[in-house]
């Protein structure tokens, strides 16, 4: 049968016991780092510690979601990082929906960007220069560095500040960040995460040669410190003083124009979806869709770059303007037809004005065009449910998953595909490996035990789901082995 997810889900295995990162204690038997053998953090606890806080920022519910910026972040990191890494990093890029400034690199490769930072961006040199320093953060395992200079201070203390800190990046509440940081601090973690100058200098020279390599401006680090430099002194984005992890000075400005002269000048121009990517920020900050086309229209149509017309389509789209939207959407799509994000928006603006036989050929092909690209599936598959067709909705996932990293938000539309398709069994199966990617492994196995119980299970989906119980379990503390046997044997919800 289909071998969905567990390619990738596997990996969150090690933290699928976690709890958020600011309750870590409560669950997780995390080892002291306080004899010789242990003085070094090992890059399997580095993962542990970043897969946990990824848990408590997406609870938090400031991950974004948008698939089409999450898959240009993660593309430019991704190119960076092929030049940075020496293939023992993994690497995750994601955005957060804050106004601030910043960007932030987690234990085990999970990088973060704000919207804030994104926006204020102005060029993807720039955006590749900030990656590129983060990159570097992780691949000469600052955090790692850091823990070793105070070998008494345990890795559950440096999760807690770490966690707190994200928090704070993340916009949670000053009580429940501050409390958690005087935890951590009456152990001492805050001298552990703070990168010290030589580690900011260290991932300025790594970050840059990596940006160079991969074809983008050199320049592009030390340009935007500039950025990060004039609007040190703005309230709109001052930060308080434990989330300055990257303080700029002009000597570090300097020293970063400097060694990026060492590599040759480079002629770049910004890709179509660097501009996509920020016009739909431009259109989600706006308070209402209203506002958002306004916003838009203010400037003259005839002087527009092609993204920001985008962002005007999207714009009339959110509005309910679905005509105006599909006549942009169409003079791109005519225009530069192998931009993916200008079919996804024609056939959207196609299906909100029941052109349908259009909407279902525009998103065929695309696909044919771009197969297993992840935000053209994901929008064909959601039409696809829109229409009443959730078998070749539940197909096109599966062949998408079983062939790219799944997020969590895509396993649960392939459960639910799977449900309206009525695949019962594959829909629980799938709702249990969504509840094991967030940490919830009593979830996760009660899915599975509702998977075992559909009357129609064929002998395969019997062994396969019977291994997957067996598997968990061995990841399972004792209490939840007893939450296990308390839980009462009622279908839970697919959501």
């Amino acid at each position: 049968m289909n071998r969905l997810i567990t390619y990738k889900i596997r990996i969150a295995l090690a933290t699928a016991t976690l709890v958020p990162v600011l309750a870590l204690a409560a669950d997780v038997n995390l080892p002291e780092l306080g004899s010789p053998a242990d003085a070094i953090l090992s890059k399997s606890d580095e993962a542990q510690i970043g897969r946990a806080i990824m848990h408590s920022i997406r609870g938090s519910g400031q991950l974004v979601e948008d698939p089409l910026i999450t898959e240009y972040v993660n593309e430019i990191g991704h190119r960076v990082a092929a030049y940075a890494n020496d293939g023992d990093h993994k690497f995750t890029f994601f955005v957060v929906n804050d106004p601030a400034i910043n960007a932030f690199a987690l234990p085990g490769g999970f990088i973060g960007v704000h919207t804030g930072l994104l926006e204020a961006t102005r060029s993807e040199d720039e955006l590749a220069g900030v990656l590129a320093h983060e990159i570097a953060h992780v691949t000469q395992r600052h955090i790692a560095r850091a823990v070793h200079a105070n070998q008494r201070q345990s890795l559950l203390s440096t999760a807690i500040m770490l966690g707190a800190i994200v928090a704070g990046a993340a916009g949670a509440g000053g009580d429940a960040m501050q409390g958690a940081i005087a935890v951590a601090q009456g152990t001492q973690a805050q001298a552990q995460i703070n990168f010290t100058r030589s580690n900011e200098y260290e991932a300025d020279r790594i970050g840059i040669a990596a940006l160079a390599d991969a074809g983008f401006d050199p320049q592009g680090m030390a340009s935007f410190f500039e950025v990060i430099s004039r609007s040190s002194g703005s309230a709109e984005y001052r930060l308080p003083e434990f989330l300055s992890t990257h303080p700029v000075s002009s000597d570090r400005i300097a020293e970063a124009r400097g060694r990026a002269r060492e590599y040759p000048a480079a002629s770049t121009n910004d890709s179509k979806t660097y501009g996509i990517a920020r016009a739909r920020l431009l259109v989600s900050r706006q308070e209402t869709s209203e506002d958002a086309v306004a916003y838009f229209e203010r400037m003259n149509y005839e002087f527009m770059t092609d993204p920001q017309r985008y962002g005007l389509a999207v714009a009339y789209a959110r509005n309910g303007d679905h005509l105006k939207a599909n006549r942009v959407f169409e003079e791109l799509m005519n225009r530069e037809p192998e931009v993916i994000p200008y079919h996804i928006g024609l056939a959207q603006s196609q299906l909100a004005l029941e052109q349908i036989d259009e909407a279902l050929q525009t998103f065929e092909s695309a696909r044919e065009l771009f197969p297993r690209n992840t935000p053209l599936i994901v929008s064909y598959a959601e039409a696809l449910l829109q229409l009443g067709n959730a078998k070749y909705a539940h197909e096109i996932l599966l062949d998408l998953l079983n062939n790219t990293p799944p997020t969590p938000e895509q396993v649960r539309l392939i459960a639910r595909a799977a449900e309206e398709a009525g695949e019962t069994a594959e829909a629980n199966y799938y709702m249990a490996e969504y509840r094991f990617m967030i940490g919830d492994l009593v979830g996760g196995v009660t899915f599975l035990q509702r998977a075992l119980s559909v009357p129609e299970l064929n002998e395969i989906q019997r062994i396969r789901f019977e291994a997957r119980i067996d598997f968990i379990r061995e990841f399972m503390t004792e209490e939840q082995l007893q939450q296990l046997q308390r839980t009462r044997p009622v279908t839970p919800s697919l959501s």
